[in-house]
């Protein structure tokens, strides 16, 4: 970004089906004198673009800056759908443009006109983009009486969806299709996810979500110390109990990073990516079955942008991000891993370690005499039967150390 603005020359313009007709004069000014403009196919046909001066948005879209920036100064046009700010190019054009250089003329976006549309509060509906992205992604959202809008990737996600749902226990729930909205192509329809048979439909569409579910439902609650059995695994999990105290020592704030090293069945660096959308995680696993079925774990729980690494540690921890907490369930067995751990975390950031036999709790000792921070041992006791009584058996204890890097 130059440290010199120059006034306005970039304008965003967003469009809507209804093409030059729904634009104010303003956005069709920009458009008029743009000796440059650049869109998707659908938008310069709307707008009946020159292609002697069009550019046709090449996939990445990045690709298309350097055109851009060589314009620097003189008019240009970018075409975009709706709020060019929302979900939108806007954002990446401001990484490479000074927003002072640049005017935006926005019109409403997919998801402004689904909600006038249906009658629905804006500010109490749940806003998810599908398109390019995971279809799972709507899962930690699916809460009983909720309402979403999704953004299709194309005319099959309205029936993948009701299919997901549908599997989940959640079949009840109305999903309604508005497709090409504010133009002369726009449709609504309607169904039950556990009769979805609506066909035939635009790529250009939105999903309006109701969820319904009864008891068996599959929702992912807010908490952590989500149940055991909805993992798949192989024994290699910290039990549910043990993993929310883990979750709540690692203290997840907006936008941090997590290691979690070793991770088993992923289930922690899960836990944490559900806090919060702005999470990221690496989860790290050396055993290649134990890695792809994080992988599925993290789909199945609507964490899709968990990054499993198969690798040993510490050799797959060179180049990730530094880290803003880390998690190593069973001890390290490696000094190596410990160092270089405490070397690459971040400066206020978590370290904990969840120790269980006499040789990883030897470990954590050692460590919380070195560095300091805090040891807690964890005795969980769950009801079994006994003959024919009942009893609390105890389960084997965890000693937890927990740092704070000054």
């Amino acid at each position: 970004m130059a440290e010199t603005s120059l006034p306005p020359w970039l304008t965003i313009v967003g469009l809507g089906e209804d093409g030059l007709d729904g634009l104010s004069p303003a956005a069709v000014s920009a458009i008029a004198q743009a000796g440059f403009i650049v869109g998707g196919r659908r938008h310069l046909d709307l707008i009946k673009a020159d292609p002697a001066i069009s550019l046709v948005w090449p996939s990445p879209l990045k690709d298309a800056f350097p055109a851009i920036l060589a314009r620097r100064g003189s008019p240009v046009a970018v075409l975009a759908s709706g709020d060019p700010f929302f979900y939108g190019v806007g954002s990446l054009l401001a990484e490479i443009v000074d927003p002072r250089e640049m005017t935006v003329l926005p019109a409403p976006s997919a998801f402004a006109l689904a909600a006038a549309r249906l009658g629905w509060p804006g500010q109490d509906v749940v806003r998810v983009s599908l398109h390019g992205r995971a279809l799972e992604r709507v899962l930690p959202h699916v809460q009983p009486g909720a309402r979403l809008l999704a953004l299709s990737w194309d005319g099959t996600t309205p029936a993948k969806l009701a299919t997901l749902l549908t599997t989940r226990g959640l079949g009840k729930s109305r999903l309604t299709v508005l497709e090409a909205m504010g133009g002369l192509r726009e449709r609504r329809r309607s169904a039950s996810a556990d009769a979805f048979d609506i066909d035939d439909i635009d790529p250009l569409n939105l999903v309006a979500i109701e969820v319904e579910g009864g008891r068996d439902a599959r929702v992912i609650p807010f908490t952590p110390g989500l149940p055991d059995d909805w993992f798949e695994h192989d024994g290699q999990i910290s039990k549910r109990e043990i993993r929310a105290l883990t979750v709540a020592a690692l203290r997840p704030t907006r936008g941090e990073t997590l290691w979690d090293v070793g991770a088993g069945s992923g289930s922690v660096a899960i836990e944490w990516m559900l806090s919060d959308p702005s999470l990221r995680a690496f989860a790290l696993e050396e055993n290649a079955p134990r890695a792809a079925r994080i992988m599925r774990n993290a789909l199945s729980f609507g964490v899709p942008d968990l990054q499993v690494i198969e690798s040993k540690a510490p050799d797959g921890l060179h180049n990730l991000p530094d880290p803003d907490a880390i998690f190593i369930g069973g001890g390290s067995g490696d000094p190596g891993v410990v160092d270089t751990c405490v070397d690459r975390l971040r400066s206020g950031g978590r370290l904990v370690i969840n120790a269980v036999t006499v040789e990883t709790t030897a470990e954590v000792f050692a460590l919380q005499a070195r560095l300091g921070g805090e040891l807690t041992q964890i005795a969980i006791s769950r009801l079994d039967r006994i003959g024919g009584f009942h009893a609390l058996r105890p389960a084997l204890p965890v000693v937890q150390w927990t740092w704070v890097k000054p």
